[in-house]
């Protein structure tokens, strides 16, 4: 009896101890020059090992509202979260991730802001990739060039895909690049980052730069700088790790 006793507080303790790792809600946050449907094939391999993922919708009119729309899909969440941003988006979780909901959170081929810094200071900091095709900005928003948006930002897509994301992508304000950041979610978050080493949006150096200096996880990929839709398996194997990886109260 007492050894049947001993084996059924194991099962309980490991089974306790399994229940705290497992945090299966995981928030995806889009970037400049795309939505939410890019996230299309992450979902689906997400969705498959039993997550409850959730795509923000942020218009990128501004790093605020951005924030705020990822606080609106935060809220509807029952559980802890790990929440995700791909390029600006990863702005954007810098701040939404202060929410107590936000256990973890993930940078894919993303900035990732200190205290006092802008978007538009860390990209002047590095030299300007030819291949970019950023347009100058009309009306307070800047656009993708729709004839370089294949070579310039995701060349490891189909051309079908590439000329599909081109024509949905979502311009972004140009003051969420003079916006100055303060409170800083991976000062107080783990964090886990994805550099694309092909990137020509964001300078692959600054990416390495910027997760070295978070302390976080960092992993290279050989990708575009929409590492998650031509690697997406990869993509969610580390979205996977961070769930995973992460003991929840």
């Amino acid at each position: 009896m007492k050894k049947i006793f001993s084996i059924m507080l194991s099962i309980i303790v490991v089974m306790s101890i399994t229940s705290q790792a497992q945090v299966k809600n995981i928030v995806l946050v889009h970037g400049a020059f795309a939505d939410g449907s890019g996230w299309q094939k992450v979902y689906t391999i997400l969705k498959a090992r039993g997550y409850n993922v959730s795509v923000v919708g942020n218009p990128n009119t501004g790093l605020e509202d951005d924030v705020a729309a990822t606080k609106r899909v935060l809220d509807r969440q029952t559980g802890p979260v790990i929440l995700v941003g791909h390029s600006y988006g990863g702005a954007i979780i810098t701040v939404a991730g202060n929410s107590d909901k936000v256990v973890g959170l993930v940078y894919i081929a993303a900035f990732a802001p200190d205290k006092g810094e802008t978007l538009g200071g860390l990209l002047g900091s590095y030299p300007a990739d030819t291949l970019s095709g950023i347009l100058p900005p009309v009306n307070g928003f800047a656009w993708y060039d729709l004839a370089k948006y294949h070579s310039g930002f995701c060349a490891d897509l189909s051309k079908e895909e590439a000329d599909f994301m081109a024509a949905s992508q979502v311009p972004v304000a140009v003051s969420a690049f003079t916006y100055v950041f303060n409170d800083i979610a991976w000062k107080t978050k783990p964090s886990w980052h994805i550099v694309a080493t092909e990137d020509h949006s964001i300078p692959v150096a600054l990416e390495r730069f910027m997760g070295k200096r978070t302390g976080g996880k960092t992993s290279e990929i050989k990708a575009s700088h929409l590492v998650f839709i031509s690697q997406s398996k990869k993509v969610a194997d580390i979205l996977d790790q961070a769930a995973i990886g992460i003991i929840t109260k």
